[in-house]
């Protein structure tokens, strides 16, 4: 099992061996470890995992690359999608429920103004009418079998609308306990009828050299082969209440009317261990914000000449602040960059675009070319009434957006550091 596998590379894990609470014990233990992954083998009778992909070096080393050279791939597995490895058995098929009860489960409440128990780290695959999707969605469990989901108006509400509209519930498989690859791709911001789960085959050939493998369900969804548990069911007509939710900032989503979502059957591998992603902290910035840099990136390169790295900063929650690095040709490179990078992510409030010489990874690096390099007065471009991210609760209802650049004049003398 691929998720166990990095487990156990990972000496910085710690291993938790006394029964630990599922209702807010664990979160205390996991803020405390906050970029260290933490394996649980007791929580309330379960094995469970949280933190896992807390630090950019962690993810990297996972998929055999540095930070920088991962975004390149992912550029490049979106400009290149492949098929995943169909194979004939997975061992998750070893554990086939049809009685069962989710409330007796590792499902954690991870705060105390959160509405129920969720689940934080299920990629939700769904098709219909051949457009397959797989992305991120929080469930929060209701009963025995049901969950509520959160679904903004993306891919996986299009086609629970359209299955809506045939008068049918849409078929969904919940896959939790996954490789980096297919996580990143699942919160990659794709075309609609871009299949995900083709972007993380390719980029798993490009980091690894290895293909992503499915299995096919009984209901006739295709699943990563090697998760740890599948929750297969169907989103259904019904709504009902979802949250309180601590979301990505730390602070509070309130209770929404949500689609609910049954679930038929259960599958796990034996001796399973249930993924989780504790809310606002470090693992939820980078699996939120890092699959949005190749897009940033990307975007800003066909506004300037050379983009050399892109960064949602874990200050800015991974979402909401980022950084970009240019070699500048001309003067307002800088500003076509702020305006580039600002569109290909919405939720973006704060842009500041660098030299190439500036390491975005560093923030001390960043606020030096900031000090030394930008004037309000010529630098500092400020867009209002944009729309931006129903997660920034300083927000109404548009939000003011602020690009800085901190670039050096071009040909300008007395900008450099002195090395040395």
């Amino acid at each position: 099992m691929v998720l166990r596998r990095f487990i156990d590379q990972f000496k910085e894990t710690v291993t938790i061996k006394g029964h630990i609470s599922r209702d807010l014990e664990l979160t205390k233990i996991l803020h405390k470890e906050r970029t260290r992954p933490v394996l649980f083998e007791n929580l309330d009778g379960y094995r469970a995992v949280g933190n896992l992909w807390s630090t950019r070096e962690r993810i990297a080393q996972a998929m055999g690359v540095t930070p920088p050279e991962l975004t390149a791939k992912m550029i490049q597995a979106m400009d290149s999608p492949s098929a995943p490895q169909e194979i004939e058995n997975a061992p998750f098929e070893k554990n086939i429920l049809t009685d069962f009860d989710l409330r007796e489960s590792a499902i954690p409440k991870f705060y105390a103004t959160d509405g129920g128990r969720f689940v934080t780290a299920g990629v939700v695959v769904a098709e219909h009418d051949g457009i397959r999707n797989a992305s991120y969605h929080r469930l929060m469990l209701l009963d025995e079998n049901r969950f509520a989901m959160r679904v903004v108006p993306r891919h996986l509400y299009a086609l629970h609308k359209r299955a809506m509209a045939a008068g049918e519930d849409l078929k969904i498989a919940v896959a939790i306990g996954l490789c980096p690859s297919i996580m990143l791709s699942a919160a990659m911001n794709l075309e609609f009828g871009k299949d995900e789960l083709t972007v993380a085959n390719t980029l798993r050939q490009l980091c690894l050299g290895e293909p992503v493998c499915v299995r096919k369900l009984r209901n006739g969804l295709y699943v990563p082969a090697f998760a740890e548990y599948i929750f297969e069911g169907r989103v259904t007509k019904e709504v009902g209440d979802e949250g309180p939710f601590v979301d990505i900032t730390g602070t509070i989503d309130p209770v929404r009317k949500q689609p609910v979502v049954e679930i038929d059957r259960i599958y796990h591998c034996d001796d399973a261990v249930f993924q989780m992603i504790l809310p606002g902290v470090d693992e939820h910035y980078l699996m939120m914000g890092m699959p949005r840099e190749p897009v940033i990136q990307k975007a800003v390169g066909l506004a300037v000449p050379e983009v050399h790295a892109a960064r949602l900063t874990e200050g800015g929650c991974c979402w909401l602040h980022g950084v970009v690095s240019i070699t500048k040709q001309k003067e307002g490179d800088g500003v076509n960059a702020i305006m580039a990078a600002l569109g290909a992510h919405p939720s973006m409030k704060m842009v500041t675009v660098v030299d190439n010489d500036i390491d975005v990874f560093d923030d001390r690096d960043v606020e030096w070319a900031v000090a030394t390099r930008f004037q309000g007065h010529k630098g500092l471009v400020v867009i209002e009434n944009a729309r931006g991210s129903s997660l920034d609760p300083s927000a109404d209802e548009t939000t003011t957006k602020v690009g800085i650049d901190a670039t050096k004049p071009v040909g300008g003398e007395g900008f450099d550091r002195v090395k040395p």
